[in-house]
């Protein structure tokens, strides 16, 4: 089955939103082995956005569109949608009272005229209870062409898609996709397709696919059969042969896991505490750590040291070594670690010293160096990268690294 995407709003096309909405779509659809060939981003003018819905409904089985659902003028989705097909628009009196329902319990003391234009829907659709805004989602079916019409606001998108439309597109197709994402660290995207390849050349069913992330890589791992319980028994063998090829760069294989959520994970289950030392990132790793939800349970407390005052004021690096080595060294990030480490008892502390650009590089101290060091008790690891792109890159970079060597730290001390 052949799905297109089309995406509503001038604000995407002038750049001043991005454009999450396809991505979450784009992926989702790949997971229920829907083919993608087509995407497209049109503006509120209903000429054009009528050719785009004319031209995908006449090459795809299916069309998913996003935005224009709204009670202004420019809102003109549902409208041009009714038209592509032929239908005309009624009042749907289920949504006109969840309209009232929801004003009933918002700020607001009378609802605006132009909210009511959002209960008149094409005649015939499946309506879809919105439940964190006013637009309903839209499910139209004529002469054998499928529109589905989704909010633009994720918040509201994301829960109408997973809720209801991802249900409905299931029982479009005869047989289950599962799904499972193994997620690697500490290796490049090049190094985890030279270890997989045999596997990639010869796949059928399951497939595999790799996707490179900024310091990370994702390998995705599909199996189709007539039901969840088969599609994981064909998933299983090759998810562990996988794990068994990466090692220990394989950091979870749940697609819900972020890196920092399974270095807490690690924290947790070995009952150890953490600290972070940060120059040249700013408190980012400190701020990756306490995203994750029961951080508090593991995490002791983070210095951001940008200057060398503060590196001998709060972690204790001696003078001598500043002097000596300068600010972006081994031995400074060495004894930044260990400092972070005394100075809040913890059981590792992580520390993090570069140059992230674009000014300060010499040619012995290049942009992009970055040396880090993981404290583990008695134990310290040094290591150095020297990083590519910008400042935000090698920031970004530095991050993911700095989370890796701690998740790799427990792993070689304590399992």
């Amino acid at each position: 089955m052949v799905v297109e995407l089309i995406s509503v709003g001038t604000e995407l096309l002038l750049g001043n939103i991005v454009n999450t909405n396809a991505q979450f779509l784009a992926e989702k659809c790949a997971l229920l082995g829907l083919s993608m060939y087509n995407q497209t981003v049109v503006g509120d003018n209903r000429q054009r956005l009528k050719e785009a819905v004319d031209t995908a409904a006449g090459r795809s089985d299916l069309v998913i569109l996003t935005g224009g659902l709204g009670p202004t003028e420019d809102d003109l989705t549902k409208e041009t949608c009714a038209e592509a097909l032929g239908c005309r628009l009624v009042e749907d009196n289920h949504t006109r009272e969840r309209i009232q329902e929801f004003f009933k319990n918002s700020i607001y003391k009378e609802i605006p005229e132009n909210n009511w234009k959002q209960a008149i829907v094409p005649e015939g659709a499946l309506v879809l209870d919105n439940d964190n805004g006013t637009a309903p989602g839209l499910i139209m079916e004529k002469d054998g062409k499928r529109l589905i019409l989704l909010p633009g606001p994720p918040g509201e998108m994301i829960p109408l898609f997973n809720g209801q439309v991802e249900p409905y597109l299931r029982k479009l197709r005869p047989e289950f996709l599962v799904s499972r994402m193994v997620k690697v660290c500490g290796m490049g995207e090049s190094q985890v397709e030279d270890k997989l390849l045999d596997l990639i050349d010869s796949q059928t069913n399951p497939t595999i696919a790799t996707y490179a992330k900024t310091g990370e890589v994702h390998v995705r791992v599909t199996a189709a059969a007539p039901d969840d319980e088969a599609a994981e028994r064909l998933l299983k063998p090759v998810v562990k042969e996988i794990k068994k090829r990466l090692g220990r760069a394989v950091y979870s294989i749940r697609e819900e896991e972020t890196l920092e959520m399974a270095v807490v994970r690690l924290l947790k289950k070995h009952e150890l505490t953490v600290a972070t030392a940060e120059s040249c990132t700013g408190g980012l790793i400190a701020g990756r750590i306490v995203n994750v939800a029961g951080a508090s349970d593991v995490f002791k407390e983070g210095f951001v040291t940008y200057s060398n005052k503060a590196k001998r004021k709060h972690l204790d690096v001696s003078k001598g070594t500043l002097k000596k080595y300068g600010a972006v060294s081994r031995e400074t990030a060495r004894e930044m670690a260990i400092g972070g480490a005394f100075a809040t008892d913890s059981d590792v502390c992580v520390s993090v010293t570069g140059i992230a650009g674009p000014d300060g590089g010499t040619e012995e101290k290049p942009v992009g160096l970055v040396y880090m060091a993981c404290c583990f008790k008695d134990n310290v690891t040094v290591e150095k990268y020297q990083f590519k792109g910008n400042r935000s890159k090698v920031r970004e970079y530095a991050v993911v690294r700095a989370l890796d060597l701690v998740r790799r730290t427990i792993l070689e001390n304590c399992e």
